[in-house]
């Protein structure tokens, strides 16, 4: 596993086109492809469910990891994992019973993940990261791409590989929103190894160019 793991955010790419899109950044150096499910009701938007996920991994042959931004993630974890889910994620604020929920992942054979929203406090997940073998800190509140990157949320990282590296774990830490090649710099001198990025990506003339500034 690389250094640094840059995941182009499928939420920006052309979905007329994705099968291509998939395979440009795949060609370009992307090493996880980020896949965001938003159900209209966690977040103020709805993007694709179990179906376009497996339809996504027949033609992917990089990991999926795949964010969860819905209400009632344990009603759709199953459906997700068998759907092609390397890495699935969660969101602390959406489950009421989060060590539960983790569970659930790992006995149906994904990687565990848990994702904070930006006012989320860091301490809140503290007890589940002997589960977890990734976090994700939004930078941006969750709900559509393009925004900009808010940089307070990264006096919480220092809080969770702290407490990560008493524990021994090596855990992932990754971070979405209003990632380019200027933020980037911030968060990989917090020790986030995990870039999600879609706009920057997406939107550029050069996919490789920008994931190369990503790294």
């Amino acid at each position: 596993m690389p250094e640094i793991i840059v995941a182009p955010s499928l939420l920006s790419s052309d979905f007329a086109r994705i099968a291509d899109e998939i395979q440009a950044v795949e060609e370009a150096g992307a090493d996880w492809l980020h896949i965001d499910v938003m159900d209209g009701h966690y977040v103020p938007n709805i993007t694709i469910g179990p179906p376009v996920v497996s339809a996504i991994k027949k033609v992917a042959s990089k990991p999926l990891d795949v964010h969860l931004m819905i209400s009632d993630p344990d009603k759709f974890i199953p459906r997700f994992i068998d759907a092609g889910a390397d890495y699935l994620t969660v969101h602390h604020e959406a489950c009421i019973h989060l060590h539960r929920t983790l569970s659930h992942i790992i006995e149906k054979g994904a990687e565990p993940g848990v994702s904070l929203n930006p006012s989320t406090p860091s301490e809140l997940i503290l007890p589940v990261l002997n589960q977890v073998s990734l976090v994700l800190f939004m930078s941006v509140n969750p709900g559509f791409g393009g925004q900009k990157f808010i940089p307070e949320v990264m006096d919480k990282v220092d809080i969770v590989r702290e407490e990560a590296g008493k524990l021994n774990r090596d855990i992932l830490l990754s971070v979405d929103g209003g990632i380019d090649s200027k933020t980037c710099k911030i968060v990989k001198d917090k020790g986030i190894r995990v870039l999600v990025a879609g706009s920057y990506i997406f939107r550029s003339q050069n996919y490789k160019k920008a994931i190369q500034s990503l790294r």
